[in-house]
């Protein structure tokens, strides 16, 4: 657990960097510090590993004052992710990741087992850690940064933007790799990002912060979806807050209709055949789908469906962990307007429709769930 007791940062030249702050932040939790550029979301994260010292104020780690302890020793267990990741670029992969146990005391052998244990943790292939980081994506730089901030076995991460220089959809497989890491090392991590997106997806609880460093308000993501506590956190939050906060409502028990679908390779007569109101899913030998085909669509396939005549299918639905708002995307986004909805091996097992969706929503509605 850490804990901020009314700290505050003031630079020399009369600068308020945080102001007054005081929360508290749970132990194996992820914490995310949010918030406009200059509301000292970054500077608050740094004093947690006395990167940066509190002018006044204390910090606690497991109800110790941080100012006890030597700054090299705090940091050692506190790992440190930043934006572009800081290896060491005349390193490789895997000796950048075992450059903590090194450090520590372990030998080489048992630092690069280590090293070669944890790139496999965050999802990297074991060839390449023979590569250095100019070899890799951006997105596989900043997994090996993870790694190498896991490497001593730190109770505390700290991370800071570490995802936003990377392209949305790297971004989304990465916040997906670090819930899918903290699901299995409940980490005490506390997050810094200027998306409000990113916030809601990942945090356990969320502190909005305003110009100045002063707290806002800090409640889990439903609650300041629900209930922003003034004007300026509800337009930090943005318009579309009822929309986010679908996605802490379950979709169990939205009606899960039929929907038409054909096999891949299947004769254009034969998929004809099979088509519902115009439309059906193609699906590969396991049911997954590929994408839909229409009466128009068909119109200029000579034979056999391929892939090069499917058209773009939108967001699937999750019947068994999905939300009310991945529930609704997928019907909104479905080019037939009846979104796909798959089982936990990702295979076809019905259609959704948004009225059934909106239906759950009023439902929820009613209960005071959602904003209205």
């Amino acid at each position: 657990m850490i804990e901020f007791q009314a700290v505050t940062k003031k630079y020399d030249d009369g600068t308020v960097a945080v102001d007054n702050l005081s929360l508290t932040i749970d132990a194996g939790r992820i914490t995310v510090f949010v918030g406009p550029s200059g509301c000292g979301k970054t500077t608050s994260l740094r004093m947690i590993n006395r990167m940066i010292d509190a002018t006044s104020g204390t910090i606690l780690l497991d109800g110790k004052d941080i100012r006890a302890q030597h700054p090299a020793e705090l940091r050692r267990g506190i790992g440190y992710v930043i934006q572009h990741a800081g290896l060491f670029p005349h390193r490789t992969v895997l000796d950048n990741v075992a450059t903590v146990p090194v450090l520590t005391g372990a030998s080489k052998a048992v630092a690069r087992k280590r090293a070669a244990d944890l790139l496999e943790r965050v999802g990297l292939p074991a060839e390449l850690g023979k590569r250095y980081p100019a070899q890799l994506s951006g997105g596989q730089q900043q997994r090996v940064g993870v790694a190498r901030a896991l490497a001593a076995d730190p109770p505390v991460l700290l991370m800071d933007e570490p995802f936003s220089a990377v392209d949305p959809i790297v971004r989304d497989g990465l916040q997906d790799e670090l819930l899918r890491l903290q699901s299995d090392l409940g980490k005490t991590i506390v997050f810094v990002t200027h998306d409000i997106d990113e916030a809601i997806k990942l945090g356990d609880k969320v502190a909005v912060l305003r110009v100045g460093g002063r707290l806002a308000q800090y409640a889990t993501p439903a609650e300041l979806l629900a209930k922003p506590v003034d004007d300026f956190v509800a337009s930090f939050v943005g318009r579309d807050r009822g929309y986010r906060a679908l996605g802490f409502l379950s979709a169990q028990g939205v009606p899960i209709g039929p929907v038409a679908t054909v096999a891949l390779g299947a004769e254009v007569g034969q998929a004809r055949a099979e088509l519902d109101n115009g439309w059906a899913v193609v699906v590969d030998e396991a049911g997954r789908p590929l994408g839909w085909v229409s009466d128009q669509s068909l119109s200029i396939v000579e034979e056999r469906v391929g892939r090069s005549d499917l058209v773009s299918g939108g967001s699937l639905f999750d019947v068994e962990s999905g939300s009310l708002r991945t529930a609704l995307d997928a019907a909104l986004s479905s080019p037939a307007a009846l979104g796909i909805a798959v089982d936990a091996a990702g295979a076809v097992v019905g259609g959704v429709v948004a009225d059934t969706v909106l239906k759950a929503l009023a439902d929820a509605r009613r209960t005071g769930e959602v904003p209205t």
